[in-house]
């Protein structure tokens, strides 16, 4: 990997943490903001010239949202990327066996039988959500690999994909029939739907942390195989790689990130797609080079989307979600039309 594209990837996420904790409702001073972050650092005291209450707003309610996003950006890019290059597919996305259908159903059945439909929010089960979500989406992927694997010996990616559409409309079907049935939740299911960033301290980040840890390492480690799988199972297998193995090993660790960024934030739909393209494109084709750079920019890229959701229409805040499908829509139907054009 060329050493300018690492040097970008760090630069892009010191950029998008900088920018994240300086903006907003309140904008703080850059240089200033910059040096109360180094005061973070054990042994460093610089200062920043900002008060207690700028101080306050920095490191108890903007950090740990950056952080958060760059979390949950860095592993919906890296789990696309990895889902890609499994699946051979240049459209598959993160929620491609049912993540998100599984943690949808989980949250509404929470939110609509547990009565926060009718406080009009969901803060007020800030620990229940996050554990259905996570809940719903492994059973979603477990349901899956259960469904995809009854061909036995003849199971394949394509049987996969085709078995989480299924899982995804049966769960589907579900959550709506709940809304159905409980008409007060549906403000509150679909603004957790929608995605968001909204963490009241480092709680959200250290749900995600141990999760984001495991998968980015199995990934990482096992990211020269995808590019061995690219050239089919007969010829990987004459190279000496079992690739059933490294397809499940890598789909259970992009499918463990992806229901920990989801426990999380929500929905947040295209960060899976539009990255790992444009890594891609401006990088290489090698997943040697695709992965690490996805995590990086993914990363960035969702804490700078974060910004824009927070200021665009202050003081009121745009679902994130909401951003990044209005800039995934577009991309979507441009790697549709490549992946076409190359087919034909």
């Amino acid at each position: 990997m060329r050493k300018r594209w690492w040097v970008a990837g760090v630069l892009a996420v010191l950029v998008a943490l900088l920018a994240g904790v300086s903006l907003g409702p309140v904008s703080l001073p850059p240089g200033s903001v910059a040096a109360e972050l180094l005061n973070l650092i054990p042994g460093v005291h610089l200062d920043s010239g900002l008060t207690e209450r700028e101080i306050a707003i920095v490191t108890e309610l903007r950090l740990p949202r950056v952080v958060l996003g760059l979390l949950v950006g860095g592993l919906l890019a890296l789990a696309g990327g990895c889902y890609q290059g499994v699946f051979r597919n240049p459209l598959a996305d993160p929620y491609l066996l049912g993540v998100a259908a599984g943690a949808g159903l989980a949250v509404t059945a929470v939110i609509a039988l547990g009565g926060a439909g009718r406080q009009g929010a969901i803060s007020g089960l800030p620990l229940t959500i996050p554990l259905a979500a996570f809940a719903g989406s492994l059973l979603a992927v477990t349901m899956t690999y259960l469904l995809g694997a009854a061909g036995g010996r003849s199971r394949s990616p394509a049987m996969l994909i085709l078995a989480g559409v299924a899982v995804s409309a049966f769960l589907s079907a579900g959550q709506t029939y709940l809304l159905q049935r409980h008409s007060d939740s549906i403000q509150p299911v679909y603004s957790w739907l929608l995605g968001r960033l909204a963490t009241a301290g480092w709680h959200d980040v250290l749900l995600v942390l141990p999760y984001a840890a495991l998968t980015t390492v199995v990934v990482l480690l096992h990211r020269r195989e995808l590019d061995v799988l690219a050239v089919g199972d007969d010829e990987a297998k004459s190279l000496g790689l079992h690739p059933q193995r490294s397809r499940y090993l890598l789909i259970a660790a992009a499918s463990l990130g992806t229901a920990a960024a989801v426990s999380a934030t929500g929905l947040i739909g295209f960060v899976g797609i539009i990255v790992p393209h444009t890594v891609r494109l401006l990088a290489g084709s090698s997943y040697r080079v695709i992965l690490p750079l996805s995590l990086l920019f993914g990363a960035a890229f969702l804490a700078l989307t974060d910004v824009v959701a927070r200021t665009a229409a202050a003081p009121a805040e745009v679902p994130i979600g909401v951003v990044t499908a209005l800039l995934g829509g577009p991309f979507f139907v441009l790697v549709l039309r490549t992946a076409r054009r190359v087919l034909t």
